[in-house]
């Protein structure tokens, strides 16, 4: 990878895509810019490649056999906060939201333009080992400003008393806002710093940002719970 904006050492990906030629022809691409690939080509042996090796990003096309690409997404984010891009041939928005419902950082739809893919991944890569340059060192979403150097946090100008705990917390649903996060997810995230039973802490912490967040706990606005799932701290401005 050449060029200022690339991170600094190489992205390693899985491409999970049933069409062995395009899957041989992007790799290719990928390889001669610097991105290692690895491909599978059906759901199951994607997910197992996933548990065997550690991915900067992982590209999953939608209509795969043995497993579908959606259900292979729903899984990884069950148990990892890797960055995950979406490839299909569809262009129904009911599947690009479902998609990112599930977990998806981004969606490409199919043909795309091998210029971007890798674009797309770079900027989902950065993102996530945290490359994004001094302005990423405040996080704005919505009302809600966070300044990570300084640790506070701020809603609507008007900042919040919080717990280094709540603060690590409501960074890392920040840093990936509008992606739905696990509880096993979000204690990682948090560095570890929220002790006792995974279920019973995440749980107590978020109430305790809710309240002072201001979010109605019977039907929030800003941290979102996905039944079933985790917590998911939304894009906009919490309407």
């Amino acid at each position: 990878m050449t060029g200022s904006t690339a991170p600094q050492s190489p992205i390693q990906v899985l491409l999970i895509e049933d069409d062995v030629h395009l899957a041989r022809l992007t790799a290719e691409y990928l390889e001669r810019h610097g991105v290692r690939t690895c491909c599978a080509h059906d759901g199951e042996r994607g997910l197992a490649e996933a548990s065997r090796r550690t991915f900067d990003a992982i590209l999953i096309d939608v209509m795969l056999p043995r497993k579908d690409g959606l259900t292979v997404c729903r899984e990884l984010r069950a148990r990892s906060a890797v960055p995950i891009l979406m490839l299909t041939a569809r262009g129904e928005e009911a599947d690009r939201v479902m998609g990112l419902e599930l977990g998806a950082d981004d969606y490409v739809s199919k043909p795309f333009s091998s210029r971007e893919l890798l674009a797309r991944i770079t900027a989902q890569v950065r993102r996530s080992r945290g490359l994004l340059g001094p302005a990423r060192e405040v996080l704005r979403v919505g009302p809600l400003t966070l300044d990570r150097a300084g640790r506070r946090a701020a809603l609507n100008g008007q900042e919040l008393a919080l717990t280094q705990q709540e603060f690590s917390l409501l960074c890392a649903l920040a840093e990936r806002a509008g992606r739905v996060l696990s509880r096993e997810q979000l204690l990682e995230l948090a560095n570890g710093g929220i002790e006792g039973p995974v279920d019973r802490a995440i749980d107590v912490h978020v109430s305790r940002l809710r309240q002072k967040l201001g979010d109605d706990a019977r039907h929030p606005r800003l941290l979102k719970t996905v039944r079933g799932v985790g917590y998911v701290l939304e894009q906009g401005e919490g309407s």
